[in-house]
């Protein structure tokens, strides 16, 4: 579902819902749907076209961490996390969105965080633990572009490979911020170089921008998200 037309053209098409059929054959062409949550999505889906709303393929959680310098024990991180809110339809998502405060306006160290239903942003979370993240690094400038643009990518499932996606990180740095997306199998080489085409493509990242991937095992090894990267590309 494309996000940035939706968000252009809402006033005129409030009351135009989505063919029910085509959004099922989101659910049929699927491999990696199992029954639960084929049924789950199904139900959703019914639930929504009913309210005249329109599915997203998955629900959302933005997340917040707002990090103390300094301090970098695992139990206070997770202390830190905050949920600040789900969503599941366009509609929410652009209410939702709206209302979150800028990039730009935010201190540092903060993390934004937008991950799947049932994935929290944790290198150990079961989804996590065998996956890793792309990273890129921008001036504060224009970070928030990126945010946005990677933002309606993910919501409106329009990256390659997108099953092998867990979510994205800003993570808002005194001199720099750093954006990153986490995908599950930090073993499978072509899902991985997908990604990172996938992501060049839709941000349209200038060659000056150097990607870097590091696996979280790693990152749990020398606890650092950033540091001590295994590939660039």
């Amino acid at each position: 579902m494309e996000l940035v037309s939706e968000k252009e053209k809402k006033q005129s098409s409030d009351n135009n819902n989505p063919n029910p059929d085509n959004a099922l054959s989101l659910l049929d062409s699927s491999d990696s749907f199992n029954t639960h949550e084929a049924q789950e999505f199904r139900e959703r889906l019914a639930r929504d076209l009913k309210a005249g709303l329109h599915p997203l393929k998955h629900k959302f959680v933005f997340w917040y961490t707002r990090r103390t310098p300094g301090v970098r024990n695992q139990t206070s991180y997770e202390d830190n996390i905050k949920k600040i809110v789900d969503f599941s339809t366009v509609e929410e998502f652009w209410v939702s969105y709206c209302h979150l405060a800028r990039p730009s306006s935010l201190p540092s160290p903060t993390d934004l965080h937008l991950f799947k239903e049932g994935i929290r942003p944790l290198w150990e979370d079961s989804a996590n633990c065998n996956g890793g993240k792309w990273i890129i690094r921008f001036k504060k400038v224009v970070s928030g572009r990126f945010w946005e643009d990677l933002v309606l990518a993910l919501v409106g499932d329009q990256l390659d490979y997108g099953e092998n996606i867990c979510g994205a990180v800003l993570s808002i740095r005194f001199n720099e911020d750093i954006l990153s997306v986490w995908n599950r199998n930090a073993s499978d080489h072509q899902a991985v170089m997908a990604l990172r085409d996938a992501i060049k493509r839709h941000l349209k990242l200038p060659h000056s921008y150097v990607m870097e991937y590091k696996p979280h095992d790693a990152s749990l090894r020398d606890n650092s998200s950033y540091r001590n990267t295994w590939l660039r590309g």
